[in-house]
């Protein structure tokens, strides 16, 4: 990779493309509406459908190409280091049901890959969470012991796969990888041949809570439901002010082909270095593995990217040796204040809207996780964690309380502090850079393309004001209070803004 890497179009989403799904252009009435076709969204829709309910899911880009299209990829129940933390914040009941939610998730995913014959190379590995450093020999200890007591297959170990010592690590047995763009899709396919409707290019732009519920959108159509379903990743609907319980976070992802010999043969990730993260996937004909890093962890519109991929390619060639990345792309996440993720009825007085999000780096078994939940909820079910995930969960206040205040310190120094910092003039902006300029005694966004031509916005998100702030190695503007993103003519990349930056002249 080049000294300045170019994030680009992520593999699952190279190597899966898709059809097209027509936009919404039709007023529409159904039972439920489901905002987002991630992973959340669409194992939401999917299951809503099996249980005989009328359902449509509303995307803003395309099916599976945001956040779910952009992951590792790893299915596992094994989340870092999250039950030795539950078990002190939410009992060790809590930390049970959050393991059986978890673990049923993946095992309910599984049985679908079977039903439907979705070839999307579904593989059975274990998921390591390791350190090097000796120090974190007995919190490691400590995290195989709650995940064993939470009923995961856990252990502790010092013997992995990967080509360099470790101190320990936690084991947990009978984890899966997947191409996540390839199960969703047949979701997506399944879902049509059970009636259920899907549009993508189509941005919801309000939310009428009423008998029924409506839905205004981009394209002029309006959605009539009984329930609505927000899995829009961050939500684009905040009445219970849930952005001041999630915190948006990035993290770079480069990858390329690795000699089958060398496969380290395991899902692994250290909460050192930044976050790194280790694991390998089918790749093409040739018997090689493609080995997939990932790391960084850095809030969006904050420093350096180009550098920071860089230390990450450092990172993947010193430990494999000769890799050549042909791959880089970034993904991002919310973690939640207090760890766990927020799925359920979107705020206290909601009687038939619900909102998933806070996945916190692991929505892949949590969308999936969400998808039954919230089923169970409109369809009249019990489900023995509603209460762990229930947004509206009040007994974590205190303890999370920490969290929450460093948030918010982080959010008010963006939205104050940004407007203090100094700015250079648009002139100064080189080709393939942007930057935050003063104007009329207005802050514009300025990005100069390759060919020298500025491309000038304002520099407001259209979610709460902050100021955006450039990434180079995306070409992208992106906020540091609440992680939306939008290109650099200002379209939205990533909520939870739904209106683009407004076009100015210099």
């Amino acid at each position: 990779m080049s000294e300045h890497p170019q994030a680009s179009c992520s593999y699952w989403i190279r190597t899966a493309p898709g059809p097209s799904r027509p936009p919404l252009e039709e007023d529409l009435d159904v039972d439920v509406a489901v905002i987002g076709a991630g992973v959340a969204g669409l194992s939401t829709a999917y299951e809503l459908a099996r249980a005989g309910l009328g359902v449509a899911v509303v995307e803003a880009r395309r099916v599976a190409a945001g956040v779910t299209g952009h992951t590792t990829a790893k299915l596992t129940a094994l989340h870092t280091l999250v039950y030795d933390k539950l078990r002190r914040t939410r009992g060790p009941e809590g930390a049970r049901l959050y393991a059986r939610s978890q673990s049923e998730a993946i095992e309910h995913a599984a049985a679908l890959v079977d039903e439907l014959g979705a070839d999307c190379e579904w593989e059975t590995k274990s998921a390591y969470t390791y350190a090097c450093d000796a120090a974190r020999v007995d919190e490691l200890r400590a995290e195989a012991k709650a995940a064993r007591d939470a009923g995961l297959p856990a252990s502790f170990v010092t013997e992995t796969g990967l080509p360099f010592p470790v101190a320990g690590a936690v084991r947990v047995t009978g984890q899966a990888q997947f191409h996540p763009r390839k199960y969703l899709l047949a979701l997506a396919d399944d879902l049509i041949a059970r009636g259920g409707r899907v549009y993508e290019d189509t941005t919801v732009l309000g939310l009428e809570e009423s008998t029924p519920c409506r839905l205004t959108t981009g394209t002029g159509a309006t959605v009539t439901a009984r329930d609505v379903v927000v899995a829009t990743h961050y939500p684009i609907f905040d009445r219970a002010l849930l952005f001041t319980r999630l915190s948006p976070r990035r993290e770079l992802v480069v990858a390329g082909p690795l000699e089958a010999d060398r496969d380290p043969d395991g899902m692994y990730i250290t909460p050192d270095e930044g976050t790194r993260s280790v694991r390998t996937a089918p790749y093409g004909e040739s018997g090689q593995r493609l080995l997939i890093v990932t790391g960084e962890h850095f809030t969006p519109g904050t420093g350096d990217t180009p550098a920071r991929f860089e230390r990450l390619s450092g990172w993947a060639r010193e430990h494999f040796p000769d890799v050549d990345l042909t791959h880089a792309w970034a993904t991002q996440d919310n973690d939640s204040t207090d760890t766990v993720p927020l799925v359920g009825p979107l705020h206290p007085g909601a009687r038939h809207t619900y909102v998933a999000s806070g996945f916190g780096g692991w929505g892949l078994s949590g969308g999936m996780m969400a998808g039954q939940l919230i089923t169970a909820l409109i369809t009249g079910k019990d489900c023995a964690w509603r209460e762990l995930y229930d947004p509206r969960r009040v007994r974590t206040a205190v303890r999370e309380a920490p969290s929450f205040l460093k948030h918010q310190a982080q959010v008010a120094r963006h939205f104050v502090g940004d407007r203090l910092r100094q700015t250079t003039s648009a002139d100064a902006v080189a080709p393939g850079e942007g930057a935050v300029v003063r104007a009329d005694g207005e802050r514009i966004a300025v990005h100069r393309d390759d060919d020298g031509h500025p491309h000038a916005l304002s520099a407001r998100c259209t979610h709460l004001g902050c100021l955006v702030s450039f990434n180079a190695a995306e070409r992208a503007w992106e906020c540091p209070c609440h992680g939306s993103r939008f290109d650099i003519d200002g379209k939205v990349i990533q909520g939870p803004a739904t209106r683009p930056l407004e076009q100015r002249d210099l």
